[in-house]
């Protein structure tokens, strides 16, 4: 075995096994791989395992630029695709003018059935990338998204429009469902704060940043060039990262070494061993079994995690909340203020300014208020200490729909609704960047997965939100309709943060899922017993 130093295991060696975050979270996959496969013989199999514990190779360890580098890139796949889900928001009269549309719940789904893309694309692609890598399955969902994107251009009627929206949201949910997993692959937890923040940011700017650009599209321009301009841009990520972003996924990286091992061995025509990755000891191996509790997975999260499911309805709230802001704000502005469609769009600026300056804020705070808990309780993290910054969130939201609705009510300077509009921005990425954090931080290994059943109930209600807007709108008033939505802020929202704080480990210790990420959050790992051969 000497020409795999350090790189694989053999099952009868004598060494002990190292105790790291690569075995805590092989403990974690084998649990929800609950089917064993017949037992094979032992001393026919070598355990492929990362390069002693500071291996270039694993994600973990990668420079502090190549970190980066993968995060801007998500970030950017993370951006295109909300631009797309909200540009054509500014551009619906133009469409509906032109396709004869005159039911408002018809003109509001022409934006909000891509986000509907958003709820189901994600309890798939999120396991997929779980099974075939991170980047492999971004990349071919980003060309579908691509493609419907162009194919949107092209409709000829209402029907086709809707359906193509509906299928590049598909396409377009893969970063929402992947990136978060890619940076928990990369990043330990003293340093994850800072990266989800900056790519938290991406789903929630870009659809401000669309209607700010479709507005005067709409104004100076036909509405088709929406998605054009959408699918320019999108090419030139699309070719950044098939160039500069590589794989992250662990287990994927390891059976691919374990392949490349066996290929080698194979043409050698020697040793008959079986080279198999460290993560697949105990593990369902067949292609069926492998698939079948992959797909399974958010669905099995959502079912039996009581913190996903609380986070699932919380998220779903505040993300209908946005997309009902986002389909409302350029009627605000053009019944209530009378500007034309490119000013405007211009007003979308004001969340964007919140969600700026609150994600910067958040970046710099999270990380060390994570790490100072950290040192106060110990030297042990828990996925709790990241909601303190949640608590403003919760504050910030119901203030500014406030002050939002009844500024708009009483027709007052229109700079007062965009300082409300900017409270709701910031408390939207307070509380988003708080709850993605936790869930990767609470799931690690599988936050995909747990990302895509919190995200189910988020993007339905981002699809569900807008399309009873504006009746309700028109009946009760833009300052009574905000105050309805302030008083469900306050209700479901302003307890939250407590309740998780004083529960949230206990909830996790109470289910399987919980009990691993307990244990993974504490570097408290068990040793599986696999002896490690550092040398043959």
């Amino acid at each position: 075995m000497s020409n795999h130093s350090g790189t694989v295991s053999s099952a009868h060696s004598t060494s002990s096994i190292r105790n790291s975050s690569t075995h805590d979270s092989l403990e974690e996959l084998a649990e929800v791989f609950q089917t064993e496969e017949p037992e094979e013989n032992e001393e026919n199999i070598v355990w492929v395992d990362w390069e002693g514990p500071k291996d270039p190779e694993n994600p973990r360890h990668w420079t502090y630029r190549k970190k980066w580098s993968a995060t801007i890139i998500v970030s950017l796949f993370t951006f295109i695709s909300p631009v797309s889900s909200s540009m054509i928001a500014p551009a619906s009269p133009n469409v509906a003018a032109q396709f004869g549309i005159t039911s408002s719940m018809l003109i509001a789904m022409t934006t909000s059935v891509f986000i509907l893309g958003y709820a189901v694309g994600p309890l798939f692609l999120a396991p997929l990338s779980e099974i075939f890598g991170r980047t492999r399955v971004l990349q071919l969902a980003n060309l579908f998204y691509l493609a419907w994107n162009i194919g949107c251009s092209f409709s000829q009627n209402k029907n086709q429009l809707i359906f193509f929206r509906l299928l590049s949201g598909l396409g377009g949910s893969a970063p929402l469902a992947v990136g978060g997993g890619v940076l928990g692959d990369m990043f330990v937890p003293e340093e994850r704060g800072r990266a989800i923040a900056v790519f938290s940011l991406a789903p929630l700017l870009g659809p401000v940043v669309g209607p700010v650009c479709g507005g005067w599209i709409a104004e100076r321009s036909t509405w088709r060039w929406v998605f054009w301009s959408t699918s320019i841009v999108d090419v030139f990520i699309q070719a950044s990262g098939l160039i500069w972003l590589k794989e992250t996924f662990a287990p994927y990286l390891l059976n691919r070494k374990a392949t490349h091992l066996q290929k080698a061995q194979d043409a050698e025509k020697g040793e008959t061993r079986r080279y198999i990755s460290i993560y697949d000891r105990g593990n369902a191996r067949s292609w069926k079994k492998i698939f079948a509790h992959a797909l399974s997975r958010p669905f099995l999260l959502f079912r039996y995690e009581f913190i996903v499911q609380l986070l699932g309805v919380y998220m779903a709230f505040i993300y209908g909340i946005f997309y009902l802001f986002l389909t409302t704000l350029a009627e605000i502005f053009r019944i209530v203020y009378l500007q034309p469609p490119g000013i405007a769009g211009l007003n979308y600026i004001a969340l964007g300014v919140g969600m700026f300056l609150a994600a910067q804020t958040n970046a710099r705070a999270m990380d060390k208020i994570y790490v100072h808990l950290k040192h106060k309780h110990g030297g042990k993290g828990q996925p709790e200490f990241r909601l303190p910054s949640m608590v403003i969130g919760t504050i910030l939201l119901p203030i500014g729909l406030l002050i939002t609705g009844w500024c708009s009510e009483k027709h007052a300077h229109w700079i007062g609704t965009d300082i409300g509009i900017a409270c709701v921005g910031a408390g939207l990425v307070l509380n988003f960047q708080s709850i993605q954090t936790y869930v990767v931080d609470a799931f690690t290994l599988y936050a995909a997965s747990a990302l895509a059943a919190v995200s189910c109930l988020r993007s339905l209600a981002g699809f569900g939100f807008p399309l009873f807007a504006p009746a309700m709108y028109h009946k009760l008033g833009y300052g009574v309709s905000d105050t309805i939505l302030a008083a469900v802020a306050i209700v479901i929202g302003c307890p939250a943060p407590w309740l998780f704080w004083k529960y949230g480990k206990r909830i996790r210790e109470s289910s399987k899922y919980g009990r691993k990420a307990a244990g993974i959050a504490n570097g408290a790992g068990r040793n599986l017993g696999s002896p490690v051969a550092g040398k043959g």
